[in-house]
């Protein structure tokens, strides 16, 4: 008897639905995509209505040759790869390969798995449909453009910035929000404002709070300076009793947040548990996969995590309902089930990310996943089950205190209590933009008599706009309707791969590279760098997938109009690799104006194209450059005898000798890191290899072969008492600090 073949993207995938299906189904996996556009050239006749040249990628020739050999023998044929347009494509493109030799004729069915249990998968399977030409569409359209964009206008970059550099279609519109919140922030004057704020107790009790100034002569307050609030808390002072005016007391609700859509999931998994979109995203991944359960196998844990609709099934709203009444009592539940309705913009082609299984606990699963699986685990549980809760009720209090027989001078004061938890008894949701008040006020009456304990004037600024998290960039990507809930992660982990943006205490901060970058493809890219523009593609997109567009015609629109912007580029995009970039600073040699230029590392330096004179520079707050004098060292030149001073050169920072040019030896720049080889005496210095690969090794080398592939830092392990430990960045863990001792191999993540 023949089997039926299903074909999925993901091994562990396969092996979740080969222990639901058994020995009906022979299960393969393509491994992610089978073919795409040729790395070597642009792939995309643009004369004959943008044809694209999809070739196997290399290295998947044998997965293919299997699919076919598989497809011959089976009776039926299910493509079961991601129900996303990705995954559209990659079923486009196996089905088209598998066609040619031995499945010519065959019914190919595709499957949607939007949860990996039993009864998703018995759904799916129930309910096959035809390949989705309009998603197909859809995905081919954006891997065109972002391939015209990518490959016409990066050649440009190398040939006029620094070679190696590269465009993106939405990538680098995430960049400009990143460099214009910077400039703001750079042209931003702080202003001058101080506060009064006076410490209240009762006459006969020393239970004391605080109060702020609010009004004075029936005026909001407004205090400029020193001066005047030192003339206000006199004129305060004259006065020793005080009263309550006005006690204001309002109850308000608070309603949970909706369930979990992907931008939602990235920026809480921020801000809760610090993992970068990235991690987020791969994590949810194995979540959804499958995780090795005792009892139960391998069992998706939550349903397909791109999505950014907000819709619930009836069944899990039930079972949410059911659980909450059982653990909480039918108090917490509210009188009908929570619906919630997406967006306007929103594709809602499934439903929103929750627990295959609301009475499969955090708790009862923990011991079976990572600490990075059980949290993330832990936030979508919570917020799906508070999501079907109902609302807190806050009691919030205000009262207005003002000088016992004057009323132009007003301290107010704020407190909320919490009523009825609500949905918060489970899940808080932190927000940037909201936090919860909750200092506590003693109890209060109107007309009820005060002294003042305390009186103080405070100095502030005003403060510039903060700089963007990964979670805030996401959130603002989303609300300008760039990018897409399978494209956020990659957005904000390109820019900063490609060396644009560095992540500065969970902010996003711009290089220097990245300010150029942008300004230059702003200039001579204008509408491929609008917010609006990229926004008004992204809606296309989404209308060729409802096939209510023409994805040619789309291209076609977008050619005409990158076209003429790319022939002007390529005639006069200024050439920085030979100008460099104007830093407005002169030379203290000869008065030339240095230019910024770039070593091969990507590290930025000063240059002087009048004389020899270079240096490493920094930059403050307002953006000005300042030069960062040459560090003389705690070594002396071995020929000469002079002070070796430090250097920047095309391959980073190096020693040379303080005498150049009578003297020209260099050294590499030691780590301030000792050799951990038992008396040796080195010092860890970087090299590089013949190709250009960072590594680090001990400057008494041949003598020492000491060498390590990742950056030293001079901290002991704790478990073996190694005298130093490396920084190493997985695409799995993030970044962590790792023991090079190979009988140890502690690890940890690193601390930011």
């Amino acid at each position: 008897m023949k089997k039926s073949l299903l074909i999925v993207e993901s091994p562990t995938k396969a092996r979740t639905l080969t222990k639901y299906l058994g020995k009906d189904f022979t299960i393969k996996a393509s491994k992610g995509h089978v073919k795409d556009l040729p790395e070597s050239k642009l792939g995309v006749d643009i004369e004959h209505d943008f044809k694209a040249e999809y070739r196997i990628i290399p290295g998947k020739e044998k997965i293919i040759k299997e699919l076919r050999r598989v497809a011959q023998k089976a009776e039926n044929i299910f493509l079961g790869p991601d129900p996303d347009r990705e995954g559209e494509a990659i079923a486009w493109h196996i089905a088209e390969e598998i066609s040619k030799n031995g499945a010519g004729g065959k019914e190919v069915h595709r499957v949607l798995f939007y949860e990996l249990t039993p009864k998703g998968i018995k759904e799916a399977l129930e309910h096959p449909g035809p390949l989705n030409r309009y998603l197909y569409e859809a995905q081919q359209a954006r891997r065109i453009l972002d391939r015209l964009v990518g490959y016409l206008i990066s050649p440009l970059l190398w040939q006029k910035v620094k070679r190696g550099l590269s465009a993106g279609r939405v990538q680098s519109v995430a960049l400009r929000l990143v460099c214009e919140r910077e400039r703001k922030i750079q042209a931003f004057k702080p202003e001058e404002y101080w506060t009064v704020e006076g410490v209240f107790a009762k006459l006969s009790e020393d239970i004391s709070f605080a109060a702020r100034l609010f009004k004075v002569n029936s005026k909001k307050v407004n205090i400029k300076n020193k001066e005047q609030s030192d003339s206000i808390i006199a004129r305060i002072k004259s006065f020793s009793v005080f009263k309550i005016a006005n006690i204001e007391e309002k109850q308000r609700r608070k309603n949970p947040p909706a369930p979990f859509i992907t931008s939602t999931l990235q920026q809480e998994a921020s801000r809760k548990l610090r993992f970068s979109p990235k991690k987020t995203m791969l994590i949810a991944q194995q979540l959804y996969e499958g995780v090795e359960l005792p009892d139960e196998g391998l069992v998706g844990l939550i349903t397909y995590m791109r999505t950014d609709s907000t819709r619930l099934s009836s069944e899990s709203i039930d079972s949410a309902r059911k659980f909450i009444a059982e653990k909480w009592g039918k108090d917490y539940l509210p009188g009908k089930p929570r619906q919630y309705k997406a967006k306007s913009s929103a594709q809602d082609a499934h439903e929103a990310i929750r627990p295959t299984d609301t009475f499969r606990t955090p708790e009862k699963v923990k011991p079976y996943l990572t600490n990075d699986q059980y949290a993330l685990y832990e936030l979508i549980w919570k917020r799906f089950v508070a999501c079907q809760m109902k609302h807190a009720v806050i009691m919030r209090t205000t009262v207005d205190i003002v000088p016992d027989g004057n009323d132009d001078i007003l301290f107010r004061t704020t407190g909320s209590v919490v009523d009825f938890p609500g949905f918060m008894v489970l899940y808080v949701e932190e927000s940037d933009e909201e936090k919860e008040d909750s200092s506590m006020l003693p109890k209060l009456s109107a007309g009820e008599k005060l002294r003042i304990v305390k009186l103080v004037g405070k100095q502030h600024f005003t403060q510039p706009p903060g700089r963007y998290t990964e979670a805030s960039l996401i959130k603002e990507l989303e609300q300008n309707g760039v990018g897409r809930p399978s494209t956020y992660a990659t957005i904000v982990s390109t820019i900063q791969d490609r060396g644009y943006v560095t992540l500065e205490k969970r902010t996003l901060r711009p290089t220097e590279l990245g300010f150029v970058v942008n300004d230059i493809l702003v200039k001579h890219f204008p509408e491929i760098m609008n917010v609006s523009f990229t926004a008004d593609m992204e809606r296309k997109l989404d209308e060729i997938e409802r096939g209510n567009y023409s994805f040619t015609t789309l291209l076609h629109e977008f050619y005409t109009r990158f076209k003429p912007m790319l022939d002007n580029a390529q005639k006069n995009m200024e050439n920085l690799r030979v100008s460099g970039v104007p830093s407005g600073v002169q030379c203290p040699k000869c008065n030339e104006y240095l230019v910024i230029r770039w070593g091969q590392n990507g590290e930025s330096f000063l240059s002087c194209p009048g004389c020899s004179f270079s240096s490493s520079y920094e930059r403050d707050e307002s953006g000005s450059i300042k030069l960062v004098e040459k560090r003389t060292v705690e070594a002396v030149c071995e020929k000469c005898g002079r002070p070796m001073v430090v250097k920047h050169g095309r391959f980073g920072a190096f020693l040379a000798c303080s005498g150049y040019p009578e003297c020209k030896t260099t050294k590499p720049l030691g780590l301030g890191i000792s050799c951990p080889r038992e008396g040796c005496g080195g010092e860890i210095v970087e090299r590089r290899s013949k190709r250009g690969k960072v590594f680090y090794g001990c400057s008494n080398y041949p003598n020492c072969s000491v060498v390590f592939n990742y950056k030293p830092i001079n901290k002991r392990c704790p478990q073996c008492n190694y005298p130093i430990m490396l920084i190493r960045n997985t695409k799995s863990k993030g970044t962590e600090i790792i023991c090079p001792n190979k009988e140890c191999r502690y690890s940890q993540p690193l601390e930011e």
